[in-house]
């Protein structure tokens, strides 16, 4: 298999992984307690990160419901951008800050990192996915892009 079709692939199943994350965030539950999503991040952690995510609490506080609405919105976005291959350089620009975000909040910067830590967070490796999509021009082929860029001259 040609490397643009693996990398096409790699932004297919990415996408589904992420479509996957989007149903839950749609979910009742997660509206219900995103707070304490968030909250969660903080358990642990050096007092810098927990004034960092503090900061975002104070922020998210002002309205929970529509940060919650807007994550779900976001990831929706993001796994359609990535399974039809839809503006897919801005989708991984986007998602790459997205999951930055997720990274430093919810996940705390994947710590609290103690003897013992074993894990640094998935969010920052979807970083890494969403660089090597980028790298790898993963909408060259099976993708809305590369029918816009072939039908649209």
């Amino acid at each position: 298999m040609e490397s643009a079709k693996k990398f096409a692939m790699l932004r297919i199943l990415f996408g589904a992984v992420w479509a996957v994350d989007a149903f839950f965030k749609w979910q009742p539950d997660f509206f219900a307690k995103f707070t304490d999503y968030l909250a969660g991040g903080a358990e642990g952690q050096s007092l810098l990160v927990q004034k960092w995510i503090h900061v975002w609490l104070t922020i998210i506080g002002v309205n929970p419901h529509f940060f919650a609405f807007f994550a779900a919105i976001t990831e929706t976005a993001i796994a359609f951008g990535l399974l039809l291959g839809m503006f897919t350089p801005l989708v991984c620009y986007g998602g790459a800050v997205f999951s930055l975000i997720i990274w430093s909040t919810a996940e705390g910067f994947g710590g609290p990192y103690t003897a013992g830590s074993t894990d640094i967070g998935a969010a920052v490796i979807y970083v890494l996915v969403f660089a090597a999509l980028l790298i790898g021009q993963s909408w060259k082929v099976w993708s809305i892009d590369a029918l816009r860029k072939r039908y649209m001259r």
